[in-house]
C-alpha cells in the first residue's frame, strides 16, 4: 500500500510517496515565488500553491491515503461559496502587524495570550495577520458582511478547495494565538482580543482524522511541518528533541501530557500531535532566519556553490578570529522575541575574506540554535544527542560547529526527508497502514572542545548590538 505526503513548505511543495515495503520516493518538488511587496512583508500566491499541490499529487500516482503538512502560521482569507482567495497568503515571516501587536502589548494583552494560547504577542503568529486582512482588504470585509468569509491557515484553504473540508488540525490551530492550549478549541476571548470572528474559522480536528477525500483518496492526517518532522524523527518520549534547519531553524522537544510554559525563556508550548483524541504537547523554540540567511547570501554573490562553499572550512572558527554574524533578517525569535533587531556582520577588517563571511554565516545560525537548546534544557531536560535535518544539516562544518557549541552529539541521518516522512506516518496511522522506519546510515558529530563559553559570550555581545535597530512604526 502507498501513502502520499504533501510537504507544503515556505519555499517549495514536494510529495513523498512511502509504501509498506519500505520504499521512499520524492516524486515531485516545485518551488514557488517569494513575494515582498514592502520591506518586512512576505507573501505567497494561494493559487500557485494549490497548483503545485495538484501537480505533486498527480506525480504521486495511485495511492491509498494522503497526508498534508503546512507552513504553520501562514494564513489567508477566502470566499466560502466560490473558494476564491480574497487575500495573498501572509507568510509566517511577515511582520506587517508588528505595530498593531505593539499596541496590544501596551494595552496589557500579553497576559491573556500567554495564559490561554501559551504564546507571546508577536507578528509571527496568525491572529494579527488575520485581523489585518479584515481591516485592510476590502474584498475580505465585504465577504464578512455578506456572511461568506472564511479565515484560516493555509491547510484549511487547501483542504477546503481540494477535499471540500473546512477544517484545520490542532497542531496548526495551536500556532495561531486563537486556540486555548488546554481545551484544543478556539477561544472566544482571544478571538475578540484580535478582532477575528470565530464563526469564520475552521473546525479544529485531531492530527489524525478524516479530512475528506481528494480524487476519491482519503486525507487522513494534517499537521504543521515542524511537528511532522518531530514525529518523523521518531521523537515520542518527553525529552526527545529535533532541530530542522529549513527557511528558519525550529527545535521541538516532546513534553508529553505536560504543557511547558516558559515565557521568560522565550519558549513556546505547542501541540505536538493529537491521535485518538489524546493531545501530546511539545515545547518549541525557533530562529527566524536559517536557510533564508543562506539564500540571502547567495543572492548577494557571497555564495556561488552551496555544497562547495559551505561544506567545510579548514581555518579556525570565524568567531574565534573576531568575525561574527547575527542572523536577524526577520528579527530575533527565541529566546529574545525582538523584531527590532537587524542582521549584522561585525569584526571585519581589510583582511576579511568572502570565505570568512560564509563561515561566520554558518556559525551565527548554529549559535542562535544553541541558544534555543540552552533555553529548552533549562526548562525541559533533553537527551544527550540531538537529531537535525534540513539543508544546513548537509554541511559537515555546520553540524560539527553546532555539536561544539551545544556540547552534545549531533546526529545527521542520510535520509533527511523527516517532515514528509512524519506526515506519511501520521496519514498511515489514519488509514491503518503501517509504514516501516527508514533504515539508513547516519553520521554522529561529537563535541571537540571542552568549553564553548568564550565564543558563546562573544556571540551574545554581537546579538546585543543588533537589537533595537529597526523602527517598526508605520
Amino acid at each position: 500500500m502507498r501513502v502520499a505526503a504533501i510537504d507544503q513548505g515556505t519555499t517549495s511543495t514536494r510529495v513523498l510517496v512511502a509504501d509498506t515495503d519500505g520504499a521512499l520516493d520524492i516524486a515531485c518538488a516545485v518551488a514557488h515565488r517569494q513575494i515582498h511587496p514592502h520591506p518586512g512583508w512576505v507573501e505567497h500566491d494561494p493559487e500557485e500553491l494549490l497548483t503545485n499541490i495538484r501537480r505533486c499529487l498527480d506525480a504521486a500516482g495511485a495511492v491509498d491515503a494522503i497526508g498534508i503538512d503546512n507552513q504553520g502560521e501562514s494564513c489567508l482569507a477566502w470566499d466560502a461559496q466560490t473558494g476564491e482567495a480574497l487575500s495573498p497568503v501572509i507568510v509566517w515571516q511577515d511582520n506587517r502587524t508588528a505595530d498593531a501587536v505593539s499596541r496590544l502589548q501596551a494595552n496589557g494583552a500579553a497576559s491573556l495570550t500567554l495564559s490561554r494560547a501559551g504564546l507571546p504577542l508577536d507578528a509571527y503568529f496568525s491572529a494579527s495577520k488575520l485581523a489585518w486582512i479584515i481591516d485592510h482588504i476590502p474584498a475580505a470585509k465585504s465577504a464578512l458582511d455578506a456572511g461568506r468569509l472564511r479565515l484560516g491557515t493555509t491547510d484549511a484553504f487547501f483542504l477546503d478547495r481540494l477535499a471540500g473540508t473546512f477544517a484545520t488540525d490542532v497542531t496548526t490551530a495551536s500556532r495561531t494565538s486563537l486556540m486555548n492550549l488546554e481545551t484544543g478549541q478556539w477561544d472566544p476571548d482571544l478571538c475578540e482580543l484580535f478582532g477575528v470572528p470565530i464563526a469564520c474559522l475552521p473546525e479544529i480536528r485531531s492530527t489524525v482524522a478524516d479530512f475528506g477525500r481528494i480524487n476519491g483518496v482519503p486525507v487522513t492526517a494534517s499537521v504543521v511541518d515542524q511537528q511532522a518532522a518531530l514525529f518523523g524523527h521518531g521523537c515520542r518520549k518527553p525529552g526527545d528533541v529535533k532541530i530542522t534547519f529549513g527557511t528558519g531553524a525550529f527545535a521541538l522537544t516532546v513534553t508529553g501530557e505536560h504543557i511547558a510554559r516558559a515565557p521568560d525563556k522565550g519558549l513556546l508550548p505547542t501541540v505536538a500531535w493529537a491521535i485518538d483524541g489524546k493531545l501530546t504537547y511539545a515545547v518549541d523554540g525557533g530562529v527566524y532566519d536559517a536557510g533564508s540567511a543562506v539564500e540571502w547570501a547567495r543572492r548577494l554573490g557571497l555564495i556561488s556553490d552551496l555544497e562547495k562553499d559551505l561544506e567545510w572550512f579548514d581555518t579556525a572558527p570565524a568567531i574565534e578570529r573576531g568575525v561574527v554574524f547575527v542572523p536577524a533578517l526577520s528579527g530575533l525569535a527565541c529566546p529574545h522575541w525582538d523584531r527590532t533587531a537587524a542582521s549584522i556582520f561585525i569584526g571585519m577588517s581589510a583582511a576579511t575574506t568572502q570565505a570568512d563571511l560564509r563561515q561566520a554565516l554558518l556559525e551565527g545560525i548554529a549559535l542562535s540554535a544553541a541558544d534555543v537548546v540552552d533555553a529548552m534544557h533549562g526548562h525541559v531536560p533533553i537527551g544527550g544527542s540531538i537529531a537535525i535535518d534540513g539543508g544546513l544539516a548537509r554541511s559537515r562544518y555546520f553540524a560539527q560547529f553546532l555539536a561544539d557549541m551545544i556540547g552534545r552529539d549531533v546526529i545527521v541521518a542520510d535520509f533527511d526527508e523527516r517532515t514528509a516522512f512524519g506526515t506519511a506516518q501520521l496519514a498511515g496511522l489514519g488509514a491503518g497502514i503501517a509504514l516501516p522506519d527508514p533504515r539508513t546510515a547516519s553520521t554522529t558529530y561529537r563535541p571537540r572542545i571542552a568549553d564553548a563559553t568564550p565564543l558563546r559570550r562573544r556571540f551574545h555581545d554581537a546579538v546585543s548590538r543588533s537589537k533595537s535597530w529597526r523602527d517598526l512604526s508605520p
